[in-house]
């Protein structure tokens, strides 16, 4: 006939059961992080995160985009840039009369960036940081770059395209 379980016996298991329950538990840094405000998820990578330059060209200055303008050129500082945050995107205008848009979601855990300075777009949830040029990671923990989108220039204003 089988021993009935003792209290020993039943303890030992919902501990164990517990523990295989927690696995995958933390963050993936390896140290405790507060916890994030939710963000919106990122976008499906945009037809200039495939390949293209996300450059303003003299053909696409032309084109009529669709949509209001995101924001006239002189509200982006040259060498630096400007965070759309409602919109999720950063624009920055790495030399005068170059513009460039990126996808404001950092690519490490998902944080919406928050400022651009002395060249580089700063994440505030882990300090990442990007190249105003290309979006490429300057310092992690990110190890991938920030998705580029298309913007066009119109007269003086900017639309994403």
């Amino acid at each position: 006939m089988p021993q009935p379980a003792t209290r020993r016996t039943v303890l030992a298991t919902g501990a164990g059961a517990l523990a295989l329950g927690c696995v995958g538990c933390g963050s993936d840094d390896g140290g405790a992080t507060a916890p994030q405000p939710p963000t919106a998820p990122a976008t499906a990578p945009s037809p200039a995160a495939e390949g293209g330059t996300g450059e303003t060209s003299p053909t696409a200055r032309e084109a009529a985009p669709p949509g209001d303008a995101l924001a006239r050129t002189d509200d982006i500082p040259e060498g630096g840039g400007k965070v759309f945050a409602d919109r999720k995107i950063v624009v920055t205008q790495p030399q005068k009369g170059r513009f460039k848009a990126f996808s404001a979601v950092c690519t490490h855990q998902g944080c919406t960036v928050s400022q651009v300075t002395d060249g580089i777009i700063l994440c505030p949830c882990h300090a990442s940081r990007f190249r105003i040029t290309d979006g490429s990671v300057a310092a992690g923990p990110a190890s991938r770059p920030l998705p580029e989108e298309p913007v066009t220039v119109r007269g003086n204003s900017l639309y994403l395209t």
